[in-house]
């Protein structure tokens, strides 16, 4: 009797990979309500690489609930705004960075690896963190999930929840035949190369000839976040090894002009922190099943729309918070707590992170022409009535935005 009383009364264990931002989020959400909580990461160390990333919208409330709004507004990378530039470096449209407003620029813009530290740092006293280790198998039953690691352990937990990228290994794993990806006809390359005296703390946006779009912007530790990207069908790029990509990358970008040859140059000099990106969106008919729950880009990400952060915090409060409530009276089973996290969430994840049809394609324009066009559109929507009109319509995705439930259990 003792035994299985005591059974019933432990705290439920939890297995969650992937420690960069919906990760170390969920963790914080589950220790706080009394989850036993084993959070997982591939890289042998916690990954202090990555670009910008901006928190926007509902995500702000989130940091708020969280006690780390303030930390966060202390680390910004210091972007002031985003300039249109043309092959001389000239802005020719401006997009200035401004309180309680998310253009290009958001209010609140940090570095991942930053952000990601923030994060784990919330949980490293409460949460059990492994590194350098993947799930390889998994096998549920009613009452639990049984994991094989790659490193040859296995172990038992009630729950796992996936919060990797979009590449994700464990969702390729168990939900291959619910995912289905939608490809828009580009890729982008991200790397950091060396500040230079004349650099600026505004994010330079260059479009080229050919389907070729560069860029600069700041960052707070006294380098520069740099990315190139272009017009293509899939091909297998991102699957090359790095020197292989470098080289195509070199091709691609002969003659496009702007600072595109200091940014190759420096992507080779750091090869390291270089990485590529398919332009596509993750579509899965379902974010659960049985015990196994997806989220932040395993479940729904897609390219750069400046969303992704946002929508991985507010998936992470969410699916916590609909645990605390209904998985102990629901018989310690998730069924229902992973309904009730898909029903409020799919709307406002669909509109955010799925691009317009020929969205990536009309940014990267082949011809002169197209080239023209597209800038005369970026001065037309500099304007100070457009520029209104865009923040809101395109940038913070307001769109079936969620009312947000109180989770006491949720607050710092």
């Amino acid at each position: 009797m003792s035994d299985t009383t005591s059974e019933h009364r432990r705290p439920p264990r939890v297995l969650i990979t992937g420690a960069s931002i919906a990760g170390p989020a969920l963790a914080w959400g589950l220790t706080r309500i009394g989850y036993d909580v084993t959070l997982l990461e591939r890289s042998p160390r916690q990954r202090e690489t990555g670009q910008n990333i901006d928190i926007r919208g509902l995500g702000r409330e989130i940091l708020r609930r969280m006690g780390i709004e303030d930390e966060v507004r202390g680390n910004l990378t210091g972007e002031h705004g985003t300039h249109y530039v043309d092959d001389d470096g000239h802005a020719y449209a401006t997009f200035p960075r401004e309180e309680g407003r998310d253009g290009p620029t958001a209010e609140l813009e940090i570095l991942r690896g930053t952000f990601a530290g923030m994060l784990v740092d919330l949980v490293e006293n409460t949460a059990d963190l492994r590194y350098g280790d993947f799930v390889t198998a998994v096998r549920q039953d009613a009452d639990g999930v049984d994991v094989e690691f790659d490193s040859g352990a296995r172990d038992r937990f009630d729950l796992l929840l996936v919060a990797e990228g979009r590449s994700s290994r464990t969702r390729r794993l168990l939900f291959a035949d619910r995912t289905r990806y939608r490809d828009f006809g580009a890729t982008i390359t991200y790397g950091t190369i060396e500040r230079l005296p004349g650099d600026t703390d505004w994010w330079d946006w260059y479009t080229a000839v050919g389907g070729r779009v560069a860029s600069l912007r700041p960052d707070n530790v006294g380098s520069m976040r740099a990315t190139l990207s272009f017009a293509s069908d899939p091909m297998g790029y991102e699957d090359l090894p790095v020197e292989s990509q470098l080289t195509v990358l070199r091709e691609r970008f002969a003659g496009a002009g702007w600072q595109t040859r200091r940014i190759l140059d420096g992507f080779t000099a750091r090869p390291e922190e270089f990485y590529v990106q398919r332009v596509e969106q993750v579509i899965m008919s379902t974010w659960s099943s049985g015990r196994v729950a997806l989220l932040g880009d395993a479940a729904w990400g897609s390219g750069p729309t400046g969303m992704g952060t946002t929508l991985s915090l507010v998936g992470a409060h969410v699916l916590a918070g609909e645990l605390a409530g209904t998985y102990a009276a629901n018989g310690n089973h998730p069924g229902r707590a992973f309904a009730r996290y898909e029903s409020m969430l799919r709307r406002y994840v669909d509109s955010a992170q799925g691009l317009p049809p020929g969205g990536a394609r009309l940014l990267h324009p082949s011809t002169r022409a197209g080239v023209t066009a597209i800038r005369a559109l970026h001065r037309l929507t500099a304007t100070r009535p457009l520029r209104k009109l865009l923040q809101n319509s395109s940038f913070t995705s307001a769109r079936h935005v969620p009312d947000l439930p109180e989770y006491p259990l949720l607050r710092s």
